[in-house]
């Protein structure tokens, strides 16, 4: 098929002949036209797929796993046709679910063919990476058997001690970072700024950097080159080259993996030719999904192994030069939405590639758009639209005069118009009728005005048949999710409605290193690192007031058993110091083997944190049985936490437990990605929050007015798409705004198409600047699309006086 017809929709008459002329099975050929017909016209063609690349970008309620599926068993069935080799089809998701999902569906429509359910594999990213890495460990340098696989954060021991290492063998560049841009020597001073230093501010950077770095091939080495193009004072991408350094030893000397080296494991196997042939020769095409997630060392992956053998010479660091360049060797078909792209500010994806990708496509006419959409019903679909063009045309307006890079200040979103399906469409209750106006837009009088109006909606919405819909509460933050459902537990207790906050079994995930966080204070209460951390789990558990944790962390005699002539601490601080040498108490006071129930009751755990913990102190003196030491339970714990192999208790099935029927789901905007509901309710609508402003947390301000992790990911972005220069320290922080503001508008975009019949907004006019301290009221401005969307939709706002009488 020509490259002129790839996109367009394949005539009836000509696939039937095509089909007739192959087909072994007599009824294939109807069977095939069957499904494809089932589809829409984005999804057919998808469908018609037969060779090289297309790009697929998809609007939210499209379809696009539907899709996937018919394409890729339409696919199975071609090349089941052509010849009796063992290719097969690969699909590359985002998440387990995703891929068990897509499975399900391929299979479906593979039995619907009378053909065998095989013929294709589904993996995610990094479960494919490990698949071809661990088929020939010799090139991969991957013994399985022998390395633990890990995922480090910034409270990583790793990380963790990189950062002490770094400081140890750079005791001048640390001394110019403790310097800052004032510093008139006091000691109290240094101490709280070391604190800052090694807890925060350079662990942040650490991790940020080996992130954005690994998964783009990029080496310490690399990022030193780099470093001297600019000419800040800090010289922050040397400083993230030497904690990157510090880290990748220290991984090697102790056979640890993450993720990024199961992916450069892979491309390690695929540059040696006789493997990549290996390779390649058992694989006819590869699908992507959610490819707007994808980061350019994954890319570069997948684009190896749909070549035709002409590619894949090159060595990983060049995955820069290769990514987004289709050609007609490349049999690879990736999916996605640049507008739903909303992990870049804390991941190394980036959605630029996939952009470039869908513009190279378009260009050799092999873009197809999925823009029909039957989730929602139409005004839900209006509103998204418009705040999607008023948001570009806003951006647009405001960057006009600014000198900018083509790149790093793009507007948030391609444009792209969700359209509903048509009246043939195939889809049962395809853009659905509304539900009252479909779209409500609320002004509360605060926020505890705004859950008395929620309330009522909820019940009335439930009141009439509360199993038969679903409904979830969209926040942005997991402490807004904590507060309302305090808030909602009694109304939805008081009315029979399941409630169900997702964020409590996020918590419940975090038990062991909350824990260990803890007893690592019980064992050493005069380290400042160990105080710190404990203190953020108090506070995280809000048994303790928010507060400047550096200054009680850097003099911990000080804080903890102050002496006569010291002045008297606040009540927020003897608080703390109390619980505190309560923890010490029980630690000299009680057997090993309870200490791990004493933290949890401690903690305020509910009934299933409860039970993670009694799970969690189980395997841990199994583990210490016959060595029974605080030592040995320090290292047990370390190792669970470590390798994050620990699974916490569920008191619930996990199939489809978001969504559940009769059920309201307090989920935050990021989880909901990928889900929809009947109902959907997005509260506290601010705009300290949605777009949010880029700020310098109080604590590090003496570096500048910018954060070093941000500053580094902004430069090495820069570098790698290309730009002629990489930027200075105050660019990069312009840039690094710009990517968040684009962001939280495509996140706000995102939970607004979860809603399929009642999309319920509201701003109140006060609320918490920082939701650690709900009950701080003060006026809040409204994110500036929602007095927009009152403006464009005034038959949509709610009139409260109204309500009221």
């Amino acid at each position: 098929m020509s490259d002129s017809k790839f996109t367009a929709p394949v005539a009836q008459e000509s696939l039937h002949s095509e089909l007739s002329e192959r087909s072994p099975v007599p009824n294939l050929r109807e069977k095939i036209l069957a499904i494809r017909n089932s589809l829409r016209p984005g999804q057919q063609q998808m469908a018609d797929w037969q060779s090289g690349p297309l790009a697929i970008s998809a609007v939210p309620g499209a379809g696009k796993s539907t899709g996937m599926a018919a394409a890729a068993a339409i696919a199975i069935a071609r090349q089941y046709e052509r010849s009796s080799s063992r290719h097969h089809l690969v699909i590359v998701t985002f998440t387990r679910s995703a891929a068990a999902n897509i499975k399900a569906k391929i299979r479906k429509d593979l039995k619907k063919l009378s053909l065998p359910q095989t013929g294709f594999f589904v993996y995610t990213l990094h479960g494919l990476a490990l698949n071809i890495a661990s088929r020939h460990s010799d090139l991969s340098g991957l013994q399985l058997e022998n390395v633990t696989l890990i995922t480090p954060t910034q409270s990583h021991r790793f990380i963790r001690t990189a950062v002490e290492q770094w400081i140890a063998n750079n005791s001048g560049i640390y001394l110019r970072l403790l310097q800052g841009h004032q510093f008139d020597g006091e000691e109290t001073e240094r101490l709280r700024r070391q604190s800052v230093l090694r807890t925060e501010v350079l662990p942040e950077l650490a991790n940020t950097v080996i992130h954005e770095a690994k998964s783009s091939g990029i080496s310490p080495e690399k990022l030193r080159e780099w470093s001297k193009q600019t000419t800040d004072e800090y010289t922050i991408l040397s400083v993230a080259a030497g904690l990157y350094e510090q880290y990748q030893n220290l991984m090697r000397s102790r056979d640890f993996i993450d993720y990024d080296d199961m992916i450069l494991a892979a491309l390690r196997v695929l540059e040696n030719d006789s493997a990549r042939r290996i390779e390649q020769n058992q694989v006819f095409a590869v699908f992507e999904d959610e490819a707007q997630d994808s980061s350019p060392l994954q890319t570069q992956l997948l684009e190896i192994l749909a070549s035709d053998g002409h590619k894949g010479d090159n060595s990983c660091t060049d995955a820069i030069n290769r990514v987004s360049t289709p050609n007609s060797s490349l049999n690879l078909v990736r999916v996605g939405d640049p507008n739903q792209a909303i992990n870049s500010t804390f991941t190394p994806a980036d959605p630029i590639y996939f952009r470039q990708f869908c513009e190279e496509c378009d260009h050799i006419k092999r873009l197809a758009t999925m823009d029909q959409a039957g989730r929602s019903t139409r005004i839900i679909i209006e509103a998204a639209n418009f705040a999607l063009k008023w948001i570009n045309n806003q951006w647009s307006a405001t960057t006009n005069n600014k000198q900018q890079t083509a790149d790093n200040q793009q507007v948030p979103f391609r444009l792209q118009t969700i359209r509903p399906v048509e009246a043939s469409d195939p889809q049962t209750n395809a853009n659905p009728a509304p539900i009252g106006r479909g779209l409500e837009l609320y002004t509360p009088r605060d926020i505890h005005h705004t859950v008395e109006l929620l309330s009522q909606r909820v019940i009335k919405l439930f009141g009439e048949d509360p199993t038969k819909n679903s409904a979830a509460v969209l926040v942005r933050e997991n402490r807004q999710g904590r507060w309302l459902a305090e808030a909602l537990t009694p109304v939805c207790k008081e009315h029979n409605i399941t409630l169900y906050d997702v964020g409590e079994r996020d918590r419940r995930s975090h038990v062991p290193q909350e824990i260990l966080a803890l007893l690592q204070f019980c064992d050493r209460p005069h380290s400042p690192d160990y105080l710190k951390a404990a203190l953020e789990a108090l506070v995280q558990r809000q048994l303790i007031p928010t507060q400047d944790l550096n200054a009680l962390a850097s003099l911990p005699e000080e804080f903890l058993y102050p002496g006569p002539l010291a002045a008297p601490q606040p009540e927020t601080i003897q608080k703390a110091a109390r619980l505190c040498r309560s923890l010490l108490r029980a630690r000299l006071e009680l057997p090993l083997y309870q200490l791990i129930s004493f933290l949890a009751l401690t903690l305020n755990y509910d009934q299933a944190e409860l039970a993670t913990a009694d799970k969690l102190a189980e395997r841990v003196n199994q583990q210490i049985a016959g060595n029974s030491s605080m030592g040995g339970m320090l290292s047990a714990l370390s190792e669970i936490v470590s390798s994050e192999r620990f699974e916490p208790v569920e008191t619930e099935d996990s199939e489809e437990r978001y969504t559940r029927c009769g059920q309201l789901t307090i989920i935050t905007m990021h989880k909901a990605k990928g889900l929809d509901w009947d109902y959907v309710f997005l509260p506290f609508l601010h705009e300290n929050l949605i777009p949010g402003r880029f700020w310098v947390p109080p604590q590090s301000q003496f570096l500048g007015d910018f954060t070093l992790s941000e500053v580094a990911r902004a430069q090495i972005r820069a570098a790698l798409h290309g730009e002629s220069t990489i930027p200075d320290v105050t660019q990069a922080w312009e840039q690094a705004k710009h990517l968040k503001i684009s962001e939280e508008y495509r996140l706000l975009y995102v939970a607004m198409t979860r809603a399929k019949v009642l999309l319920w907004m509201s701003a109140a006019q006060k609320a918490p600047f920082s939701w650690s301290k709900p009950d701080n009221l003060q006026e809040q401005t409204p994110c500036p699309v929602f007095p927009a969307l009152k403006r464009q939709f005034r038959e949509c706002v709610v009139n409260l006086a109204v309500m009221t009488k």
